[in-house]
């Protein structure tokens, strides 16, 4: 039986960004990944200023740089009226190193951090090797790993699950996964249309305000996604047909037929927080721990955050000999109160104002315009929309 100090489950964003952290500080890692390679997924593609502190820190950081765009304004933009209120994170330098957003896809995150991993000398990645089962005693973890040529079992001090919403370590450890799944669809479409011709001084990020339907126009290096909602009971046929392709670009600039889309995804979104994240030597990160809608794009960015925290409190434990009930207890309360507090509430938040209708749209617009208006509460609103007031609260717990 194999013997290290934590196995990874699951090579996304934060169990590279766990993996690698643990690896660069001489821990004896084996990232285990159910997919022949990290996973395509689109979805994520927005890393906040924070989160670039820790590229930064990783030592990815130019190369992420060089795969990704800078988006220093993001802009909300109401569709019926035209109005643009743009957010500018340069205002805040004094306490940004990195007074921008990073526009880069996910999976080049995870590709990177799989790449990276072996160079530590302390880390090894397995491919096709997925997670069924763990028992775990006072000293440590036994997990059972299905490989394409049967199943291995590998000891280890902890298990740290960052295996995404289906976690099979979750499930397993039966915690409740509290929370909602919104009633409609979510369908994002990407095109290589040069979007900026139509809209006149776009952003790299917008949220676009609509009573009828609410979009996010994202640019990445190499096409401009879209997102919307759509009914529940729309049939999946539909929803990626020409049709509806054709219907959303007409919205936006009225000339849908004319658009090519190189990806139409569909996906539901959710609002859940597991109940607790630590349960004895096994570890919820990332979506095995908490998911939230994309308004904002804060759901990545806490995987990592949360993977970032772990790694901090198992050096302690592994390195200096800290207890790690107490520390893993630390990480559950920090990053639980952060989800709850900030995350859940910021992107329920962002959503009802993105579509709300009437006398309620007014109102959020007017509350925009007076946070735009004044140097102060503008401020305060970037620091809280780049993370930086979530990282300063999470400091704060004991």
């Amino acid at each position: 039986m194999q013997r290290v100090q934590v196995v990874v489950s699951g090579a996304g964003p934060s169990g590279v960004v766990a993996a690698n952290r643990l690896a660069q500080r001489g821990i004896e890692v084996l990232l285990l990944e159910t997919g022949p390679e990290p996973a395509e997924d689109l979805r994520a593609s927005t890393f906040h200023p924070p989160t670039l502190d820790m590229m930064d820190e990783l030592g990815w950081l130019p190369e992420l740089e060089a795969q990704g765009l800078r988006a220093p304004v993001y802009q909300y933009r109401n569709r019926r009226s035209g109005e643009v209120l743009s957010f500018d994170m340069t205002e805040i330098s004094d306490v940004l190193r990195h007074p921008y957003r990073l526009q880069c896809e996910q999976y080049k995150l995870a590709r990177l951090g799989v790449r990276k991993l072996p160079e530590t000398g302390f880390g090894e990645v397995r491919f096709q090797h997925r997670v069924l089962h763990f028992e775990q005693d006072a000293g440590g973890v036994t997990v059972h790993a299905e490989t394409p040529f049967g199943i291995e079992a590998i000891r280890a001090d902890f298990l740290i699950a960052a295996e995404g919403a289906n976690s099979v370590t979750r499930k397993w450890l039966g915690v409740e996964f509290a929370g909602f799944t919104y009633p409609e669809k979510f369908l994002t479409l990407s095109t290589t249309w040069p979007m900026e011709r139509h809209f006149q001084d776009l952003a790299y990020v917008n949220y676009m305000a609509d009573s009828q339907e609410w979009c996010v126009l994202l640019r990445t290096p190499s096409v401009w996604r879209v997102l919307v909602p759509v009914a529940e009971t729309e049939p999946d046929e539909a929803i990626t047909s020409e049709v509806k392709k054709n219907a959303v670009f007409d919205g936006l600039m009225g000339n849908g037929a004319e658009l090519k889309t190189e990806h139409r995804t569909i996906y539901r979104v959710h609002q859940r927080v597991a109940d607790r994240y630590d349960h004895g030597r096994v570890v919820l990160i990332g979506d095995a721990a908490h998911l939230n809608n994309p308004l904002g794009g804060f759901g990545m960015n806490s995987g990592v955050h949360d993977a970032w925290n772990l790694t901090d409190k198992l050096t302690a434990v592994l390195k200096e000999g800290a207890d790690h009930a107490e520390a893993l207890a630390h990480y559950n309360r920090q990053r639980r109160t952060v989800m709850h507090e900030f995350v859940q509430t910021q992107t329920i938040r962002n959503k009802q104002a993105m579509e709300s209708t009437g006398d309620d749209q007014k109102r959020h617009q007017a509350m925009l315009e007076e946070i735009h208006r004044d140097d102060a509460r503008r401020r305060d609103y970037i620091l809280g929309q780049s993370m930086v007031l979530s990282r300063k609260r999470e400091a704060e717990i004991a």
